[in-house]
């Protein structure tokens, strides 16, 4: 791990190397970021199809959330094996598993004539969203100097709502073609997903990835591309470091400094689904069709882009304000306002003919406060809080929860919609944003404006432990 480092030869020739290339890494960062759209595409699509697919399939309740939750199930698999199969093949390797999943999926999932088909080409798509989700901001971190690292890490989630709302577009105008549409809304997917399997052959393998595999004079041929030699020599050495000084186990995550950081994490991913956002991300046709009475599916479907725009455009902002309003404000906001929305839409399903703008504005206001908050907010705080030796084990944990909860909320929608009525539903779900807006005022901490080191320190303050290296560090508040 520790090998030295070997500058490379002025005369060597190599390309960006005294300068190093913006274009290289906004290349690699770009390729990446693909995965995140076909990630976006892929839990989006079935809120189209399902509406076809329930009438080709004669599907009941329980099997139209069967053939919605299928994809998480694979999801959840995929995000827990990630990470040992990114340490043990790399991490550009395991992006191009994950690119031909996509596209078998897609494949799979366009041509099966019977339900069990279609859920097993839908479990292979959620091997590879699973892994993509892990992946593609690990990798994007991994290559990005630090001066644009969260410009371009936040690269990835404007990609997940691009291929939603791409989802929500091609849904639309497929829809036109009638009961047959629902394969071609999943075979589309299948040329983004070569095109990004071919395109990981032009990006670098991660440097850090490489130093950790004792290949630091390719890790320097990297990052002297990205950087130039100068500053590449540098990064390398704070690399190699860093790698050497990681000794975190498992088992530190129970640490007393850490037990609340943990608890943090994975109740607000649990919190973030069970909230409610994804009735609206993957049923929201479904409810036009079967609850607010809009018979015409094309129209139905047409709502969902005016919804995936929303998130677009919400997302945007919440990139540009996060750091400067901070992350407590927007959580709180987000789940308040989330939670008006949906006790919104339940008293809209007293109505026996609910109305139908009414249904949309309501999740028109729930899909811009999740995605101004508990969106992209749950995945900055996540990061923030837990020391570097023990984070992607930490995330690893989180994420796995958080796909858990996602499986459990669809996999339940409709039957609880059928048992309690829309209004107990949304009701329900409007508690869990309340107690996710206490959760955010009580507990968890500002990190706006601190350092990673500073954050660390503070939890050992708060867990009573020897101060003698942190003193004068202000407590998180």
């Amino acid at each position: 791990m520790n090998s030295p480092i070997k500058p490379v030869p002025e005369s060597s020739g190599m390309p960006g190397e005294q300068k190093g290339s913006a274009a290289y890494l906004y290349l690699a960062s770009a390729v990446a970021a693909t995965a995140g759209l076909l990630f976006g595409f892929d839990i989006a699509v079935i809120n189209g199809a399902i509406v076809f697919l329930q009438q080709q399939f004669h599907l009941n309740t329980v099997q139209t959330e069967m053939a919605t939750s299928s994809l998480l199930f694979g999801c959840i698999f995929g995000s827990s094996l990630a990470g040992w199969f990114t340490d043990r093949f790399g991490r550009r390797r395991v992006l191009m598993f994950s690119a031909v999943g996509f596209a078998a999926s897609a494949l799979g999932a366009a041509i099966p004539q019977n339900l069990s088909q279609f859920l097993l080409a839908r479990f292979i798509g959620g091997l590879a969203i699973g892994a993509g989700s892990v992946l593609a901001p690990l990798y994007i971190a991994e290559v990005s100097p630090p001066r644009s690292r969260g410009r371009l890490v936040s690269l990835n989630q404007m990609a997940i709502v691009i291929g939603i709302l791409v989802a929500y577009l091609a849904n639309w105008g497929l829809s036109f073609l009638g009961l047959v549409s629902w394969r071609y809304m999943f075979a589309v997917a299948a040329l983004p997903s070569l095109a990004l399997f071919v395109a990981l052959f032009f990006v670098p393998e991660s440097p850090r990835w490489l130093v950790e595999t004792g290949r630091s004079p390719e890790a320097f041929s990297v990052l002297s591309r990205i950087d130039g030699a100068a500053v590449a020599a540098q990064e390398l050495q704070e690399i190699e470091r860093t790698v050497a000084d990681e000794t975190g186990s498992l088992a530190q995550l129970l640490h007393p400094a850490f037990r609340k950081p943990l608890v943090i994490a994975i109740s607000l991913a649990i919190l973030q689904q069970i909230t409610g956002i994804n009735t609206v991300l993957f049923y929201g046709a479904l409810i036009f069709t079967q609850h607010v009475g809009q018979h015409n599916e094309s129209a139905a479907i047409f709502a969902n882009v005016i919804v995936g725009f929303v998130n677009a455009v919400a997302t945007l902002a919440a990139l540009w304000i996060i750091d400067r309003t901070g992350r407590r404000p927007l959580l709180m906001i987000s789940s308040g306002i989330m939670a008006l929305a949906q006790t919104g839409l339940a008293l809209a399903f007293l109505s026996a003919t609910p109305s139908a703008a009414l249904v949309l504005t309501m999740m028109l206001f729930c899909m811009a406060a999740f995605a101004i908050g508990l969106g992209p907010g749950y995945w900055v705080l996540v990061a923030e809080i837990f020391p570097t030796r023990i984070r992607g084990r930490a995330m690893s944990i989180a994420t796995f929860c958080l796909w858990c909860a996602c499986t459990l909320l669809t996999m339940t929608f409709l039957s609880l919609a059928k048992a309690l009525s829309p209004t107990g539903a949304f009701l329900i779900y409007a508690g869990f944003c309340l107690i996710t807006f206490l959760l955010v005022w009580l507990v968890i901490p500002e990190t706006k404006g601190r350092t990673l080191e500073e954050i660390e320190h503070s939890w050992h303050q708060s867990a009573s432990l020897p101060l003698s290296r942190r003193a004068g560090v202000r407590p998180l508040k």
